[in-house]
């Protein structure tokens, strides 16, 4: 089996990739919406892999892996990582978790990073609001993730929330501020955390995606002031969201600060950049995503090494999508037991659900996905239903 062709067309706001052969068969892969701009960057592999088998997803990754780098551009690797082992589980008849190593697991937790409501502000009690709407969810959620601090609007909405320099309109998805958070602000942050957790109590539990935005010393004060809510996690206080580098030394003094599990890794590309985070015990909990790291086996063996280390594993997919679902419900099957829960990636528009094929109904019950039994990743999208939504430019995607 050889490559004909690699294709990509953003649909609706995802850049998906399909990888064709020439035997008929062909492999999808989603990048997140937030990233409609990496078409061309998808597009830039195609002629380094044409020709190749795409069953040999190692030996095509080897071509092309280095070309990518921390969040953003890691994502187009990660996507043409997915698609071949679409491709490749199609040809063997299975789903790609047989292929990872089977199965350990018959149906997957996750949990609510992703289905959100317009929160009325950003008091305690606006807080307090929006997690009793998600708690009463028919998903049945056992944990939500809210953010706070520079990962919210309060750091424009709260007066004098921070000493530092404030973007305005900057034009960027992940744009970052960063500075000393005030006495005014460091209060305000603690009551928020305080209603969350009066409203869900020991029933749901509660994380906080925090940044990247903190300094180290602000960072410790929070961690230590949260420690009696029991949070199962403070994520991305230091560095996160498109900063491309780990800052492990630093992550490392703020975890031995605290007994609060502190989180990072979403934006971190290939295995070699966690592994000071992993070894030197930097943290308490990883979340790679797999369309950002490098793909689904990249994904897998940061989480043993994780699991060696015992730090836990709930890796990053907010802004996946549903095919990017299917990617995290093969690779998550496969985890040691290090691993908590994956961020469901909810469908960016209402009509995804419409015209993408395999997926269970309903999609979460009780806080769990079952496992996609179809070859490949277990999902495929309706050609003529998608066709409304793409440019004129991509109408031979399907063909």
């Amino acid at each position: 089996m050889k490559i004909t062709d690699l294709r990509c067309a953003v649909i609706g706001r995802h850049p998906i990739v399909r990888i064709v052969t020439d035997e008929g068969l062909y492999g999808l892969g989603e990048v997140e919406y937030t990233k409609p701009y990496l078409k061309p960057w998808v597009l830039h592999f195609r002629e380094a892999l044409i020709g190749e088998d795409p069953t040999d997803v190692e030996r095509c990754m080897l071509k092309i892996r280095q070309r990518g780098s921390f969040k953003p551009y890691g994502a187009a690797v990660s996507a043409i990582e997915h698609a071949l082992w679409d491709i490749a589980g199609k040809a063997a008849g299975v789903p790609v978790y047989k292929l990872l190593g089977g199965k350990v697991r018959d149906r997957v937790r996750v949990y609510n990073g992703s289905i959100r409501r317009k929160r009325t502000g950003d008091r305690p009690e606006d807080y307090a609001a929006d997690v009793k709407w998600m708690m009463e969810r028919p998903e049945n959620f056992f944990m939500v993730k809210q953010g706070i601090s520079f990962h919210s609007n309060m750091k424009h909405t709260v007066e004098d929330f921070h000493y530092g320099v404030r973007q305005v309109k900057s034009g960027y998805h992940g744009a970052m501020d960063q500075g000393q958070i005030s006495e005014r602000g460091m209060a305000h942050l603690i009551d928020c955390v305080i209603a969350m957790k009066d409203v869900l109590g020991d029933k749901v539990s509660l994380a906080l995606d925090c940044g990247p935005g903190w300094f180290l010393n602000d960072a410790i004060r929070f961690a230590r002031a949260v420690e009696k809510y029991n949070l199962m996690w403070l994520e991305d206080m230091l560095t996160g969201d498109y900063v491309p580098w780990v800052n492990s030394q630093a992550y490392r003094e703020l975890t031995q600060s605290t007994s609060t599990p502190i989180h990072t890794g979403e934006q971190i590309y290939l295995r070699h950049n966690f592994k000071e985070l992993i070894e030197t015990q930097a943290v308490r909990v990883i979340g790679p995503d797999p369309a950002d790291i490098g793909g689904i086996a990249e994904l897998k063996w940061v989480a043993e090494h994780a699991y060696m280390h015992s730090i836990m594993m709930a890796p990053h997919g907010t802004a996946n999508g549903l095919l990017g679902l299917g990617a995290l419900i093969n690779v998550c099957a496969t985890l040691p037991a290090n691993y908590i829960a994956f961020e469901y990636p909810s469908a960016s528009d209402p009509w995804w659900e419409e015209i993408v094929i395999g997926l269970p109904d309903p999609i979460v019950k009780n806080s769990h996905v079952e496992l996609l039994e179809a070859p490949g990743l277990g999902l495929d999208i309706d050609p003529e239903g998608a066709r409304k939504y793409l440019l004129e430019e991509d109408t031979n995607f399907f063909d």
